[in-house]
């Protein structure tokens, strides 16, 4: 008689995570927190790269919570702000986080996101977490009648795993297992484009506490991020359009993203004696957005749900909030289930609002109408500190920023009437911009 491969026993648990990153790592240690079972189950080992260095204001209240501050603190570059390099104008414009609506967040981090999510997922392993590291699930089957989940996962060294739980959470980033599941992952209509990044060393850097500033650089054909980073470390991205990865061709990813540094000479100037430290890496497929971020036994949280341009930094403090919400949310549904459609609705409602209202400035950033507000700023109804709250992350609380806001679209859709040529053309070349083009120069995903 053939033998039948024995699966494990599932071990018990009130909430599986999916993911280690800063969702995942924020969620878990909340949820033990509040006296749940928690298992987290990562696929990699910290530390490991992760893209995504730069941090908001509103990321620090949240360090203090988490009771992992001081650790940021100490692997963090000082951010004060950021700045603006335009080739249509010849001066750079910066903002400060001081000058933002609340001035009690004036200051934010860069970090190597290798060091920042072994902080946060050594953690949540403090705060009684049952942190697997090296273990990828690789099936979850949601049970009948409220259930929970079955999960199975492996290892990497071959053991396999199981746990039934009562709450599953995917925080597994970019890699969106649930929603790929479910196939209800979409590209956003409404932006499409790619990133090429690497470390460098020996970028010239700001003066004095400046020196830790995020600086964007528009070019021809997208933008790039300067994110310096202790240890003389700076990351350097492109972000730009599919056609213009199509002319890659045979070239490499480093001679790729140094050719594009070349046509932006601002930045080519700050790079003059810099070198390369790491392996340059891809990613197509930039902003997608899931059809859904819940179910009766099962969250999405932070990449896992939907991505955005990284232009405003604003990737791991949505992740990090999701975490706050999903927290809250799950403690509702297992405390009192007749509670759970409020808070559900509640989380969906929050889980969209962040990526909507950094969206509609997203969606217009290299309009050349919108980049002369950004490089020319002006606080007329206090539209300049409400837009230093929004890049602050400050969009959950109660600022009250949203009247100044309305005011700067207002001032915005003026000027596009006012200049109807250029408005025009803008639109016509955001419109080439975003078009579909089959990439073969970039993994997908």
């Amino acid at each position: 008689m053939p033998q039948t491969e024995q699966l494990p026993f599932p071990r018990h648990c009130d909430v599986l995570v999916i993911g280690g990153g800063p969702a995942g790592s924020t969620v878990a240690p909340l949820l033990a927190e509040m006296g749940y079972t928690v298992v987290l189950l990562d696929k990699a080992r910290h530390p490991r790269f992760h893209i995504g260095e730069s941090l908001l204001p509103a990321n620090l209240p949240l360090f203090e919570r988490l009771g992992v501050a001081d650790e940021v603190r100490a692997i963090g570059m000082p951010k004060w702000g950021a700045e603006f390099v335009s080739p249509h104008h010849e001066h750079k414009q910066a903002f400060h986080f001081s000058e933002a609506w609340d001035k009690s967040m004036p200051y934010a981090y860069q970090v190597k996101r290798a060091e920042f999510d072994t902080v946060l997922i050594g953690n949540a392993a403090r705060q009684g977490v049952d942190v697997n590291e090296g273990c990828k699930v690789k099936a979850v089957d949601f049970l009948p009648d409220d259930g929970g989940a079955l999960i199975s996962a492996r290892h990497d060294d071959g053991r396999e795993a199981q746990w039934q739980a009562r709450f599953v959470v995917d925080a597994s980033g970019r890699d969106t297992f649930l929603a790929n599941r479910f196939r209800i992952k979409q590209r956003n209509p409404r932006h499409n484009s790619s990133a090429v990044y690497g470390h460098y060393v020996g970028a010239r850097r700001n003066a004095g506490p400046d020196a830790g500033n995020i600086t964007i650089f528009w070019f021809e054909h997208g933008w790039f991020w300067f994110i310096p980073m202790q240890g003389e470390v700076t990351s350097i991205g492109m972000v730009t359009w599919p056609y213009f990865m199509k002319t890659r061709g045979a070239r490499s990813l480093e001679q790729f993203l140094a050719d594009g540094i070349a046509l932006c000479p601002a930045l080519a100037e700050r790079l003059q004696e810099a070198s390369v430290v790491n392996e340059v890496e891809a990613t197509s497929n930039f902003s997608y957005v899931s059809e859904r971020n819940h179910g009766p036994n099962y969250l999405l949280l932070g990449d896992a749900y939907a991505f955005i341009d990284p232009v405003f930094s604003s990737g791991v403090w949505l992740a990090m909030n999701s975490g706050v919400l999903g927290a809250e949310t799950i403690d509702a549904c297992l405390r009192n289930p007749a509670a759970a459609p409020a808070a559900l609705r509640r989380f969906d409602r929050l889980m969209k609002r962040g990526p909507k209202e950094f969206s509609w400035f997203i969606y217009r950033m290299t309009n050349p109408i919108m980049r002369d507000f950004f490089m020319g700023p002006r606080n007329i109804f206090r539209v300049k500190e409400a837009l230093l709250s929004l890049l602050a992350g400050d969009i959950f609380g109660k600022t009250p920023i949203w009247n100044s806001l309305r005011m700067f679209k207002l001032l915005y859709f003026s000027a596009n009437i006012l200049q109807p040529r250029r408005a025009f053309r803008g639109w016509q070349r955001r419109r080439f911009n975003i078009r579909r083009v089959e990439d073969p120069a970039v993994n997908p995903g």
